[in-house]
């Protein structure tokens, strides 16, 4: 995962990107679940639910600066 400096640094457009890719991975990791088969890695579950709500956290800080 990418540290909040790396992800701080990108821009808007290049964190709603990373979010719909973090959304499709984590999407496919619950099917898995459901089937009832184990992901190859559990733990990237928790670190990509994670990895999302840090760029909304990031976005947000960015539109309160900007208000």
């Amino acid at each position: 995962m990418k540290s909040v400096k790396e992800l701080d640094s990108l821009k808007d457009d290049a964190l709603d990107s990373r979010v719909v890719e973090l959304g499709k991975e984590l999407m496919k990791f619950r099917s898995q679940v459901a089937a009832g088969t184990i992901p190859k890695n559990p733990g990237r579950i928790r670190a990509v639910k994670r990895t999302i709500a840090r760029i909304y956290t990031i976005k947000t800080r960015r539109k309160a600066k900007r208000e």
